[in-house]
């Protein structure tokens, strides 16, 4: 596949160079290094080599922000050789006049001319001329890409639903010991294990962010066992709650209760255990972690599932508050408090969810038009959905440049994998825009799930080795 037009890769580029030099700036290691190379534009008196490697991290932040400001240059003089809209070329403009004066102010700050409270203004400006390319890129994406498609007349909750066409019967076996084994195989897929890896994640990036005498072994196992739990009832609910529209929908057509291979009084009975087991784990910890945890699954199981997936096309955006939580868990887990970067890290979970879980909503469009259910693509259309996306991924990296700029431990394998795999996810999503195929979502949804998995390890191996 090759995007037929330069300018919104030139975009795109510039947009991730800008990130870079948000994301390196945000870091510690850029704040030690400003220290060892308080010169400009070199260090010294503004003319001699770096002598430590802190020094060769700030003057190679300075190299690299020339050859940015290259690109935005680039990106303005594209747009006024290009046939675009007013507002993009305003937008650009608008980041080649910003990028001078926050340039100035880095420099003015890094050789003391102004006070080091002045930083994060220095911040600030970089975001806005992040965002306002952002903005040009999104907008060029829906101008060339979109298909102008009109919101759908959707009927919320309507029982007059088509059925599921050509959906495979799930083979039940009627032996003993192969039964058995089947039983079991459903009461895990009940819990939806595909979850729990990255939710726990969440929770122990969390807790290695915080930090200090509350991060013990015990504090870790027992909450990171009773997260997979409390997902696991949650998940369960949610299956008994869904079973009869699980019926019309192709990919849920063969789940565990729709089948019938679970009675649902089981089944209520198993998720109940889970909880009391899972808040018993959180319990033991600290009496705040339960009662987040009681709150993530009673969030998900009836909030979510009952009030707005059926009911709301803001569904996804709501919704990503259960994904959020276990961050929340996590640092209460250590810290006994809901603390501000366990906040941030949730903002990052928020932000995230829709910029992933709309790329699913559009791969799987028909099944949730089939299901009744008023996601994006189904009431809005996909041009629509396709812009929400870019929307989202942009403030999902903003918000991870706010938690880098906040918490102390996160340096350099922070910095290279945000930069590196939010490349990737932006890259997937201007493709999706050109190719609107399954094919496109799909690799969309995985670059997501990728971006977010590898910068939460990153931020516990930060957090717990530099």
């Amino acid at each position: 596949m090759t995007i037929p037009d330069r300018f919104p890769a030139v975009l795109a580029a510039t947009a991730m160079g800008v990130y870079l030099l948000l994301v390196v700036g945000a870091t510690t290691s850029l704040t030690e290094a400003a220290a060892a190379c308080g010169g400009w534009p070199a260090c010294g008196g503004g003319t001699e080599l770096p002598v430590s490697a802190s020094g060769w991290i700030a003057l190679g932040h300075r190299l690299i922000a020339v050859l940015v400001g290259f690109l935005v240059v680039l990106s303005v003089v594209l747009a006024w050789r290009t046939d675009v809209s007013r507002r993009i070329r305003l937008a650009l403009g608008g980041a080649l006049l910003l990028y001078p004066v926050q340039a100035a102010v880095g420099a003015l700050v890094a050789t003391g001319a102004l006070p080091a409270a002045l930083g994060p203004l220095h911040l600030l400006l970089g975001v806005i001329i992040f965002g306002a390319v952002l903005a040009g890129l999104a907008w060029w994406l829906e101008a060339e890409t979109g298909d102008d498609d009109a919101p759908v007349d959707f009927d919320l909750g309507t029982d007059d639903l088509p059925p599921v066409e050509d959906a495979p019967d799930p083979e039940i076996p009627t032996a003993t010991l192969p039964r058995l084994r089947a039983t079991a195989a459903a009461y895990f897929r009940l819990m939806k294990p595909r979850l729990m890896w990255l939710l726990c994640l969440v929770a122990a990036a969390a807790m290695a962010l915080a930090g200090g005498p509350g991060f013990t072994p015990y504090a870790v196992g027992a909450t990171l066992a009773g997260g997979a739990l409390s997902i696991g009832a949650s998940g369960t609910f949610n299956h008994v709650f869904e079973r009869d529209v699980d019926k019309r929908m192709q990919r849920t057509s063969d789940r565990p209760l729709a089948t019938d291979l679970v009675p649902v009084p089981n089944a209520l009975a198993f998720g109940g255990l889970l909880t009391v087991v899972s808040l018993g784990l959180f319990w033991s910890v600290n009496p705040l972690t339960a009662a987040l945890g009681l709150v993530a699954i009673a969030f998900y199981s009836v909030v979510y599932t009952l009030v707005l997936k059926p009911n709301t096309v803001q569904n996804t955006v709501i919704g990503g508050a259960a994904g959020a939580l276990p961050a929340l868990i996590g640092w209460a887990a250590v810290t006994g408090t809901v603390g501000g970067g366990g906040l941030l890290l949730a903002l990052v979970i928020f932000l995230w969810t829709p910029a992933h879980f709309y790329n699913l909503a559009l791969a799987y469009k028909d099944d949730y038009e089939r299901g009744g259910f008023p996601m994006m693509p189904v009431v809005r259309g996909e041009t629509a959905t396709r812009r929400h996306i870019v929307w989202y991924l942009g403030a999902t990296l903003v918000s991870a440049v706010a938690l880098a700029a906040a918490a102390d431990p996160l340096g350099v394998l922070y910095a290279a994998v945000g930069v590196a795999l939010g490349a990737v996810f932006l890259w997937t999503v201007v493709r999706l825009h050109y190719e609107q195929t399954e094919t496109a979502a799909f690799r969309a949804f995985h670059a997501s799930n990728a971006y977010l998995g590898l910068l939460l390890f990153a931020v516990v191996f930060d957090a717990l080795v530099v």
